[in-house]
């Protein structure tokens, strides 16, 4: 196992103190000093969050989480319309859907372009952020990331300027609202500016957390209070040592900035499961050195081996009594479409 599973950072183990709403009054003001508890698992069905992902893994990632008031975008890097292409057709992105395929599927799940409020930008990478101009533009919306992201957005993608003039800003660990979701962003450890995000809807948490080489002491802390976790599996250990990477390349995957291993991911989960934790997506998944089957097992025997009974996300009456369901997004195609109660 890579000795480098989790690192403290020398800020503060509690939560920030300070808030700002990005649709109203942007003046800060105290949350309270109690720290956040894990939510128990509701029963029956209620409004609850709506996700559904559109592509994950390096070709592409984009994913839809929302309430029945609308949503949010989490990264935009599946391919664009037609009319924004301005390089030869990439022959390994073919298969992933395009903007207007995802929007698509949308509608035919009740959410128009009007209801998206936002992207929500994890970091400055081409498979996150190619279709993010059109996403914005055609939704008439914000995009949400912190001046870092923006910056390297900038600096090392092919983007029109006037993304600028989407941009709010926002800090790490100091939470926000849109719509009727609270979000708060926290730093992850990628060799660009990156964040992940945990978003709160009527005590349901979400976490986000995507493209990291390690878990800080500070995603952890985001990341063991979620009710549902998506959470980077990118390469199976084996496949990646003995696969056809350079070694540069291999080392930079493994690195501390680079990606995590499925182990380190299901060693995380069954180190910090708790009642509430509904599910499991496992994203970002490497085409050549991972594969769903492996990356599934790895996280259901880890946590059988804590003897914790695993469902497969399908919803079928036979699996809704287990402890937690695990599913694997797929990288080309749509996901199931899920509502969280």
């Amino acid at each position: 196992m890579p000795g480098h599973k989790y690192k403290g950072y020398t800020n503060s183990g509690k939560p920030l103190k300070i808030s700002f709403d990005v649709n109203g009054d942007d003046t800060p003001h105290q949350l309270p000093l109690t720290p956040v508890q894990p939510v128990t698992r509701h029963t029956g069905v209620g409004k609850g969050l709506c996700f559904i992902s559109f592509g994950s893994g390096s070709s592409g990632n984009m994913a839809y989480l929302g309430t029945p008031r609308g949503g949010v975008l989490i990264d935009a890097g599946i391919r664009e319309p037609v009319k924004y292409h301005r390089k030869k057709k990439n022959p390994e992105r073919q298969d992933v859907p395009t903007l207007d395929q995802a929007f698509a599927e949308l509608e035919r799940n009740g959410v128009t372009p009007d209801m998206i409020k936002g992207v929500l930008l994890t970091h400055a990478h081409q498979d996150h952020m190619r279709c993010l101009y059109p996403a914005v533009s055609r939704c008439k919306c914000s995009v949400y990331c912190t001046m870092g992201v923006m910056s390297q957005l900038l600096q090392r993608c092919r983007i029109s300027s006037r993304i600028t003039d989407h941009h709010v800003p926002i800090f790490k660990e100091i939470p926000f609202r849109i719509l009727d979701m609270e979000i708060t962003a926290f730093e992850t450890m990628h060799d660009v500016k990156s964040v992940g995000f945990s978003i709160e809807y009527e005590g349901e948490r979400f976490v986000v957390a995507t493209d990291m080489g390690m878990i800080t002491e500070r995603a952890a802390y985001y990341m063991s209070r979620a009710n549902h976790l998506m959470l980077e599996c990118n390469y199976d250990l084996t496949m990646l040592e003995e696969g056809r990477y350079p070694q540069m390349l291999k080392d930079r995957v493994k690195g501390e900035k680079g990606h995590l291993d499925n182990a380190v991911a299901a060693q995380f989960v069954a180190g910090h499961y708790h009642e509430g934790l509904q599910y499991v997506f496992l994203c970002h998944l490497s085409k050549d050195n991972n594969t769903e089957e492996i990356a599934l097992t790895t996280m259901s025997q880890t946590l059988e081996a804590r003897g914790l009974s695993v469902g497969d996300g399908s919803n079928a009456a036979s699996q809704n009594s287990r402890d937690i369901q695990i599913y694997a997004l797929p990288r080309y195609t749509p996901s199931s479409w899920f509502v969280l109660a």
